[in-house]
């Protein structure tokens, strides 16, 4: 028999298979093959990434459609990937203890910030940031910015694997490149080029504090152009630069700080499992 008659004769038992399976079974046998592809679709995303930036990001198309339909936004598009090693130990520094100060820390997850941002969540306040860099680089290699709790379950998901697949260089490595940093301005060295008119390789202390200030608020902030308020977040960020010293990337765990390693112990499904049982409190329920 040739191979082609064999072909055919595979696809003619499939589809007799499909026929005889009862509605509910086409349901769940269409379910599960879709969650199947889309969990290897997602494996493939994340392996291509941990090698190559991403050729662009969903964040990249909507701000592009955005500038469309504006009359009074410019189409930009500015971007250049670039090395960690051709950027400055100035901007990792400033980026971690202005957006996560436990980067090196925690597995994807702050869950003490979490908790923190939950709470004030429920009781009507303006929301503490509780989005470490690994879960910001997710978002913005793989998922729209919309915000719903799809979204953010599926951000925890990419979160986790970029954790277990990459490494802290390479998440910081695509975080500094793919990064909005203004209106269609896309990682550190388009900004440097951009704002201070040199590579990001030579930034000082004080632009890549004003970059990472901006971060929170890329589209309302010109680093370039600093304010009051900017100037002084910036001075902050700077202070705050002072006393972590130098963010080493390259630290294995069992050289870093044990107590706040206890700290980051805790994981995502400890966070929803306080949610689930109590949700009201930093501290967990004492026993009666």
């Amino acid at each position: 028999m040739s191979k082609k008659r064999k072909k055919v004769n595979k696809k003619t038992r499939l589809f007799k298979r499909w026929k005889q399976l009862s509605f509910g079974g086409k349901i769940w046998r269409f379910v599960w093959v879709t969650v199947l592809a889309l969990f290897g679709f997602s494996i493939f995303q994340v392996l291509f990434c941990a090698v190559f930036n991403p050729p662009i990001t969903p964040l990249m198309v909507t701000r592009f459609f955005e500038q469309v339909k504006d009359p009074d936004r410019a189409v930009r598009f500015e971007r250049d990937y670039v090395r960690l090693d051709k950027i400055s130990q100035n901007l990792v520094n400033a980026v971690v203890v202005s957006e996560d100060g436990l980067y090196l820390y925690h597995h994807g997850f702050d869950v003490k910030q979490l908790k923190m941002s939950y709470i004030e969540g429920k009781k009507g306040r303006r929301h503490r940031g509780g989005s470490t860099i690994s879960m910001q680089t997710a978002k913005n290699c793989f998922l729209p910015h919309k915000h719903s709790l799809a979204r953010k379950a599926v951000e925890a998901y990419y979160t986790t694997l970029i954790e277990k697949i990459w490494s802290k260089k390479r998440i910081m490595e695509c975080y500094l490149n793919v990064i909005e940093f203004g209106d269609g301005i896309y990682g550190c060295e388009a900004a440097a080029q951009h704002y201070f008119h040199h590579s990001a390789e030579h930034l000082t202390r004080r632009e890549a504090a004003l970059l990472a200030v901006c971060l929170p608020s890329p589209l309302k902030m010109n680093p370039g152009r600093p304010g009051p308020y900017l100037s002084r977040q910036a001075s902050v960020v700077q202070g705050r630069m002072s006393k972590y010293g130098r963010i080493n990337l390259d630290a294995k765990r069992e050289d870093l700080n044990p107590r706040y390693l206890k700290e980051m112990d805790e994981t995502l499904w400890d966070f929803v499992w306080w949610v689930v049982t109590d949700g009201e409190t930093l501290t967990p329920k004492k026993k009666k």
